[in-house]
C-alpha cells in the first residue's frame, strides 16, 4: 500500500520522478548511502514527530540531528517521537520507509535547512528498499514544505 501511494503521488504530480528499489534494505540511513552509491548526509530522513496535538514531517540531512532546543523555540514544545505502528497509521510508510509523498491525509512538511548544501537528495519512497533521486528543491515544491532550522 504504502509504496503504491509513492507510486500514485508520483504517477500524478511527478511523472518524471523514478522509484528505486533495490534488492537490499536502505532502512537505515547507512544502508540507504551505501545502497545509492552517495554519502550519508545526502540521504533525505523523514522523521515523524508530534508536539502537543500536532503530528508532522520533519525531513533533515541523514547524519543531522534534531536540535531540541530549536525545535521548542520553532514549535513551542518538546519533539516526541512517534512509535512505529502510529507512524504507520498516520503515514502509511513503515519506519525506514518514511517519505513526504503518498500520505494517507495532509501533514505540516518542514525541511530542514541542512539539505541545503545539496543539490540533489535521496528520500525514502515508502518502502524500506525504496527511494527516489530528486533535487532539494524539488522536494520542497512537491511537498510545499517549509525550510526550517531545527537540527544541529
Amino acid at each position: 500500500m504504502s509504496l503504491e501511494s509513492v507510486r500514485a503521488f508520483l504517477a500524478e504530480n511527478a511523472p518524471d520522478i523514478s522509484i528505486i528499489e533495490t534488492e537490499q534494505s536502505s532502512a537505515t540511513v547507512a544502508l540507504a548511502a551505501e545502497a545509492h552509491g552517495v554519502e550519508p548526509d545526502q540521504i533525505a530522513k523523514t522523521i515523524c514527530l508530534r508536539v502537543g496535538d500536532e503530528t508532522m514531517l520533519i525531513v533533515a540531512s541523514g547524519l543531522a540531528r534534531l536540535d531540541n532546543r530549536k525545535f521548542k523555540d520553532r514549535f513551542g514544545g518538546k519533539a516526541r517521537m512517534l512509535p512505529a505502528e502510529d507512524v504507520v497509521e498516520v503515514t502509511s510508510h513503515p519506519v525506514g520507509g518514511v517519505c513526504p509523498f503518498g500520505l494517507p491525509a495532509s501533514l505540516p512538511i518542514y525541511c530542514d535547512v541542512s539539505l541545503k548544501k545539496f543539490d540533489e537528495v535521496v528520500p525514502a519512497a515508502g518502502a524500506t528498499n525504496a527511494a527516489v533521486r530528486l533535487p532539494t528543491a524539488r522536494l520542497v515544491a512537491l511537498t510545499d514544505a517549509e525550510w526550517i532550522d531545527v537540527c544541529q
